[in-house]
């Protein structure tokens, strides 16, 4: 008797009656089409990886993880690019989103990827792979192993100072040569960049 209440027991368990009911509990979620590429700032590639911290400028702060930075050598910090930097051709590296993290504002509102960067010390992917956002993608994709540049002058539009582009605009970016796109982006102008050793 005490065998067949066992064997009744573990039959109600595995029917699909309590799986289907287990199933209902679930939170799933489908990507009909293509799953998003990631979060500007994420290293996805753990190796190679070159990953130093770095103070920030005061007065020119970096505004958003993914974004390239350069050193101010009379400040030996990192800063975001700024009018006039045009002439740059190379970066020295992107701010590195951390990991797990608390977002100080905004709470359970606040939208992914959009957080400003904390004043204060940041980590910088100086050579790797980091997942970045294209400014122009819609008008301009880029392409497997396309240019980088920079947008320099004040955001304007889909330019925003301190991005990336895929294209050049004379007088508004800095044409970035140790840098490269690893393909098109998302539909959220998403895609992966390579920072290339300096």
């Amino acid at each position: 008797m005490k065998k067949t209440l066992i064997a009744a027991a573990i039959a109600a368990l595995l029917s699909t009656q309590s799986s289907a009911f287990v199933r209902q509990r679930t939170l799933d979620v489908a990507f009909p089409f293509r799953m998003g590429a990631g979060f500007p700032g994420d290293v996805n590639r753990t190796h190679p990886a070159s990953i130093l911290p770095r103070q920030q400028q005061v007065a020119n702060p970096v505004r958003l993880y993914g974004d390239p930075v350069l050193v101010d050598t009379a400040t030996n910090s990192v800063r975001a690019f700024i009018a006039g930097d045009t002439a740059v051709t190379r970066l020295y590296g992107a701010a590195v989103r951390p990991y797990p993290t608390q977002q100080a504002t905004g709470g359970m509102s606040s939208a992914l990827g959009a957080a400003a960067v904390p004043a204060g010390p940041l980590d910088i992917l100086r050579e790797g792979y980091m997942i970045a956002r294209c400014n122009n993608f819609a008008t301009a994709q880029p392409t497997l192993d396309g240019p980088v540049f920079v947008w320099c002058a004040a955001s304007a539009g889909v330019h925003v100072q301190g991005g990336f582009e895929s294209v050049a605009t004379g007088g508004s970016t800095a044409a970035i040569a140790n840098a490269r796109w690893c393909g098109p982006t998302d539909a959220n102008g998403i895609t992966e960049i390579e920072i290339l050793p300096t």
